[in-house]
């Protein structure tokens, strides 16, 4: 697992890695059972993709809104309006940024990309800040300011105290991700696997099949080989 070196301006920020949070953002703590709404850390999938990063917190005591005047970010509350420099400016029309100021190391070869925090995809009220990603290199000794898009006419972006805005995942930056069509042996293969699933689906999701408030069908067919396979990797 890559190793994250930090160094803080601001320690509200409390960088962490990425939790669900359960009662929370990621749902409530129901169980996958009839009846039960279906959450989003059922997921295996998602629950993975939201927590292979760092989050980071608002750090002021006094909640940040956001929204769009004359076509352009305006700000409500959050610091003090007489910092310097503020940390929240436009930045141009469509976008504003947060002065972070926040030094995360990484190991040569590797960086950090900036993403919008995984509640954004949960989130029903529309008032989740969107970060605009960006790739820092290991070389880069400080992130001086993040970059957000500005709410659409009517909507408004709320930074509340002690709540996770934003993610910071590692990536090699340096990596080309080359497509080449499968080969007949390959797609073979595959399409086997494939069939292999569908027909143990029984037996795989034994015991796990059940059906939402929503009228939805879950099974464990999934999860189940997620486990086995994570299992023979000890």
């Amino acid at each position: 697992m890559p190793l994250v070196k930090y160094r803080l301006y601001n320690p509200g920020l409390c960088p962490r890695r990425t939790r669900l949070a359960v009662p929370g953002w990621a749902g409530e703590n129901e169980k996958r059972a009839d009846g039960s709404h279906e959450h989003p850390w059922h997921c295996i999938p998602f629950s993975e993709a939201a927590t292979a990063g760092v989050e980071l917190f608002y750090p002021y005591d006094e909640p940040l809104q956001v929204t769009t005047r004359d076509g352009a970010p305006a700000f409500t509350g959050g610091p003090a309006p007489d910092s310097e420099p503020p940390p929240f400016r436009s930045f141009g029309r469509e976008y504003y940024t947060y002065q972070i100021l926040i030094d995360l190391k990484v190991e040569p070869g590797l960086a950090i990309k900036v993403e919008t925090h995984p509640r954004f995809f949960t989130d029903t009220t529309g008032t989740v800040p969107i970060a605009v990603p960006a790739i820092i290199r290991h070389w880069w000794p400080m992130i001086y300011f993040v970059v957000f898009k500005t709410p659409p006419a009517g909507a408004t972006h709320i930074f509340r105290p002690g709540e996770p805005f934003i993610q910071m995942t590692v990536v090699e930056p340096d990596a080309r991700i080359e497509l080449a069509e499968m080969s007949e042996e390959e797609a073979a293969e595959r399409e086997l696997q494939s069939e292999r699933i569908y027909a143990s689906r029984s037996t795989l999701s034994a015991d796990t099949q059940w059906t939402s408030s929503t009228d939805t069908v879950f099974d464990g067919t999934y999860r189940r080989i997620y486990g086995a396979a994570k299992s023979s990797k000890r």
